[in-house]
C-alpha cells in the first residue's frame, strides 16, 4: 500500500550540559570543565523511492541524538548524530507548528527541518582575571520540536489518466520496465505506478470515476498526483458505449478539482482499438475529434500503434 499522506513529530537533539571541574594536578590548578556537545539536527532527504513514506506508517515520533555532556580536562561532549529521513521527491512538507510549507524537488536534496540545541558552556569558559575559579556552568538548550504533515504529490513528465480498466497499466508495462498489475476488471490499479521511458518519468494514475473530485473512490488522493504531471495521456476504451461521455466525465472531475489541470497539454488515445469493428471505431474517433484533435486509436498488439506513442514520447523528451 502506498503511503502518500502522513503526519509525524520530529525532535532535534538537546544540547549536552557543561560541567564544573578543576585540575587537581599541582602547579596546574584551574577550571577544566568541558562544554556540552550540540544536539543533532533533523533533515529530510529527497529519494527516488516512491514508497519511502511507508517507514512512518507506525513510527511517527522521531528524534535526533542528544549532545553529550562535557567532561573533565576540557573535554567537550560529543555532537549528537543528525537524523536524516528519506522522503520521495515531490513531497510537500507542511509544518503544522509554524504554519509554513516546503517541498522536496530533487534526489539527495537535504532540507533542514529541526535545529539541534546548542551545548552548554563548562566552567572553563567562565574563567577570567577576576574569577579564576568559576563554579558556574550551563545546561544545554533543547532541540526544536515540530509536527509535520508529509504529502506526496508525484512529479512525472507524463500522467496516464482515464476511467478504470482502460489499458493505462498495460501500455505503461509495454513502454517501460514497470511491472504494474494488469487484469481485466475495474480498479486493478489501486496506487500510482511509475515507469521510466529513457529520461521521461511516466505515471499511471489509478482510474478515476464520476464524483472523484468530491472524494468518491479515493479520487481526491489520485487527482492530487495529476497536479504534478506536465503532460496528460488521456485513455478511453474503444469498447465504451459512449466515449464522448467518458471523456466529459474525466474532464469535469479535473475541472472541479483544479481548473489549471485543463490547461495541461493532453493527448487522447482510444485504447483497445482491436476489440471493435473498423466502422464503429471510425465513428467514435470522429466524435472525439470534435473534442480533442489529437485522438488516436491504439492497441498494444499492434507494433505500429506502440511506435506512434513512442514517437510522441520522443518528441516530448526532445523538448524537455
Amino acid at each position: 500500500m502506498l503511503i502518500d499522506d502522513v503526519t509525524i513529530k520530529v525532535t532535534a537533539g538537546n544540547g549536552g550540559k557543561g560541567i564544573v571541574a578543576f585540575n587537581k594536578t599541582r602547579m596546574s590548578l584551574g577550571p577544566t570543565g568541558g562544554s556540552g556537545g550540540n544536539g543533532g539536527n533533523v533533515y529530510l532527504k529527497g529519494s527516488s523511492n516512491l514508497s519511502a513514506l511507508k517507514q512512518f506508517r507506525f513510527k511517527k515520533d522521531l528524534q535526533a541524538e542528544n549532545g553529550g555532556d562535557g567532561k573533565q580536562q576540557n573535554n567537550d561532549g560529543v555532537t549528537g548524530k543528525d537524523l536524516v529521513l528519506e522522503v520521495p521527491v515531490g513531497t510537500m512538507i507542511h509544518n503544522l507548528t509554524t504554519k509554513t510549507k516546503n517541498e522536496v524537488v530533487k534526489i539527495n536534496e537535504l532540507i533542514l527541518i529541526a535545529q539541534g540545541g546548542k551545548g552548554g558552556k563548562g566552567n572553563f569558559l567562565f574563567r577570567s582575571a577576576r574569577n579564576t575559579s568559576p563554579k558556574q556552568c550551563q545546561f544545554g538548550l533543547p532541540g526544536q520540536f515540530f509536527t509535520l504533515r508529509l504529502e506526496l504529490k508525484l512529479i512525472a513528465d507524463v500522467g496516464f489518466i482515464g476511467l478504470p480498466n482502460v489499458g493505462k497499466s498495460t501500455l505503461l508495462n509495454e513502454l517501460t520496465n514497470a511491472k504494474a498489475v494488469v487484469a481485466n476488471y475495474p480498479f486493478t490499479t489501486l496506487e500510482p505506478n511509475l515507469g521510466a521511458y529513457y529520461d521521461l518519468i511516466l505515471a499511471d494514475i489509478p482510474g478515476l470515476i464520476e464524483g472523484a473530485s468530491t472524494g468518491k473512490g479515493l479520487g481526491i488522493k489520485f487527482l492530487r498526483h495529476i497536479e504534478r504531471t506536465k503532460i496528460l495521456f488521456h485513455f478511453i476504451s474503444a469498447e465504451a458505449e459512449n466515449p464522448v461521455e467518458d471523456y466529459r466525465i474525466i474532464r469535469q472531475e479535473l475541472k472541479t478539482h483544479n481548473k489549471e489541470l485543463l490547461e495541461k497539454q493532453e493527448y487522447l488515445f482510444l485504447s483497445r482499438s482491436d476489440t471493435v469493428e473498423p466502422v464503429e471505431l471510425k465513428k467514435k474517433i470522429s466524435k472525439l475529434k470534435k473534442l480533442n484533435a489529437t485522438v488516436m486509436p491504439i492497441s498494444i498488439y499492434n507494433d505500429e500503434d506502440v511506435k506512434k506513442v513512442q514517437k510522441i514520447l520522443n518528441k516530448i523528451a526532445e523538448n524537455k
